[in-house]
């Protein structure tokens, strides 16, 4: 993983200090709230409903041992016991006290993270497939780029007050697992002609107003992927909208527009910087940071786990649904599950960030990936390391054979964290995992995704959601909006989908009714081997409509 140089440590170390005598200032009173407010947002610290949270940029999701350790001393020493991971594979603490977060910054400085620009009108933490490196079906491995894009955005001076905030997520497989159909800018790796370059999308993004990316350039060369994001970037800073927040994304920009009279903008953009390509000596550079495993073609013919699995039911459910598969013979990627019953998800308490860290160093080259759907995985598992690594994680409650499952739903921390929050989210979610928590059930029903989100904003995705759950205000009491048949995007078989709202909004204690109505139809009408998602997009949502309402 890509390691700061002198300059990075330097300015990270200054923006800690600087920060540091502005919460000094805070405490003291020569500050106003509206004075601090821009200051702390500009370093990830958000004031919600009980406490300061902190928002920690973890580029496209990939954590060092270190990193991960850190968190647990964090989580132990100035939170609650626990950390938060999110669907933009960062993580966030609930419960801080102002006059600590200097120092959390530090800690934090000395493992190579910060907070900064994950908040505020600017372009946020660059996602990515969690996989990337070792997906089977990858055309190019997407980080290098994805870093060497991250460090073009960091503090850019033109782009640090855009109209809104922004979001970009790129992938490098045929398989998209990035959600690049709903991000404001979506790279997409593609073959043409035995050549790899990009498919880039413009105009993506959930909230108030959901949207599907548009095609903007269809086959962009490798090396031109930064100018043409600085050209989408300037047109969307000249021409994006200020005068009201609702309708500053770039969504709103490109629909306004049309996509044909974006991409001209844009192109006339790019003629004037589209020379200024990526070096390949510094992509040359940024890819060494991404130190190769040397794979042992001996793990192939390991065979031991299969032995386990054969003797042992619940090792074979968690092979079967945990671990995926990796583009070497022998090796694996492996699923840490935030998503035990009765637990809020995507929550690691302190024991488990530590014994992940532990597990990084054990297992998997001291590193992790935090995932889209607010788990970790661990990407270079050998066969051999298989069966100690499922008893580790077992001894720490995070071997839950339940990835893709009902079970494995994304919820935001909705109202009993977030200022922003209509209603609540983590209550529902207990009350699905824990009707839903057979596995023999949860493996019938096969891969569903539920998605959840306490409002509009809609942190939790529940647009890309097989089922989507919204959590909405009515004169002051908590309802439930259900929606059927989202798709956050995965190849041509099955394309990126807005979940259709299925009628009005419900109380929370009928949900789970809901739920099961929806799964008894969905029994009743699949055939065959056909996924929950495969059936909607066959019957259509009425079938499942008139369930939800009888």
């Amino acid at each position: 993983m890509y390691r700061y140089n002198t300059m990075d440590a330097r300015f990270v170390r200054e923006r800690v200090a600087e920060f540091r005598n502005q919460v000094q200032r805070r405490l003291a009173g020569e500050l106003s709230e509206d004075q601090f407010r821009p200051l702390r947002l500009m370093n990830g610290l958000y004031l919600q409903r009980h406490a300061y949270m902190l928002r920690i940029s973890v580029p496209y999701g990939l954590l060092s041992s270190a990193q991960m350790r850190t968190f647990g001393y964090i989580a132990e020493r100035y939170d609650r016991g626990f950390g938060h991971f999110t669907t933009r594979q960062n993580l966030q603490f609930n419960w801080l006290r102002l006059e600590d977060v200097p120092d959390i910054l530090a800690h934090l400085a000395e493992v190579e993270m910060h907070a900064i620009q994950t908040s505020g009108n600017c372009v946020r933490n660059i996602s990515s497939d969690p996989y990337a490196g070792v997906a089977p079906d990858e055309l190019i491995d997407p980080r290098p780029f994805a870093e060497i894009v991250r460090q073009y955005k960091e503090l850019h001076p033109e782009f640090m007050y855009l109209p809104r905030k922004f979001k970009i997520a790129i992938s490098g497989a045929r398989d998209d697992r990035a959600a690049t159909a709903f991000h404001d800018i979506g790279v997409q790796a593609v073959e043409q002609n035995g050549e790899i370059g990009w498919r880039i999308l413009v105009g993506g993004g959930m909230g108030r107003t959901p949207r599907i990316a548009m095609v903007v350039h269809e086959f962009l060369p490798l090396m031109d992927l930064v100018s043409y994001i600085e050209a989408i970037l300037r047109v969307y800073n000249l021409h994006g909208r200020r005068d009201n927040k609702f309708k500053a994304r770039i969504k709103i920009l490109v629909g306004d527009m049309g996509v044909e009279a974006f991409r001209e903008a844009v192109d006339a953009e790019w003629e004037a910087i589209r020379d200024q390509r990526i070096d390949p000596a510094r992509l040359a550079e940024v890819r060494a940071y991404f130190e190769q495993v040397q794979y042992d073609a001996a793990e192939a013919q390991v065979t031991a786990h299969q032995r386990r699995r054969a003797n042992d039911p619940a090792f074979d459910r968690w092979m079967q649904w945990n671990v995926k598969p990796h583009k070497a013979a022998g090796y694996n990627v492996v699923y840490a599950s935030l998503k035990y019953p009765g637990r809020p998800p995507g929550d690691a308490a302190t024991a488990q960030l530590y014994g992940m860290a532990d597990i990084m160093d054990r297992f998997n080259h001291g590193q992790a990936v935090a995932t889209y759907n607010q788990n970790v995985c661990f990407q270079d598992v050998a066969n051999s390391s298989l069966e100690a690594l499922y008893d580790a994680l077992q001894a720490l409650d995070l071997a839950e054979p339940n990835i893709d499952t009902v079970a494995d739903l994304i919820c935001c921390p909705g109202l009993d964290y977030c200022s922003l929050a209509n209603a609540s989210s983590i209550p529902i979610a207990k009350l699905v995992t824990e009707r839903f928590a057979d596995l023999d059930e949860l493996y019938d029903l096969g891969k569903v995704h539920i998605n959840m989100s306490g409002c509009i904003n809609a942190c939790g995705h529940h647009h890309t959601g097989h089922i989507g759950i919204l959590g909405i205000n009515k004169r002051g009491e908590e309802f439930y909006q259900i929606s059927v048949g989202g798709h956050a995007g995965t190849n041509e078989r099955l394309p990126a989908r807005i979940a259709d709202i299925l009628g009005p909004a419900v109380p929370g204690d009928d949900v789970v009714d809901i739920m099961e109505r929806l799964f008894e139809t969905y029994a009743a009408t699949r055939t065959g081997t056909e996924s929950f998602i495969e059936t909607v997009m066959r019957t259509g949502v009425e079938p499942f409509r008139e369930a939800a309402y009888v």
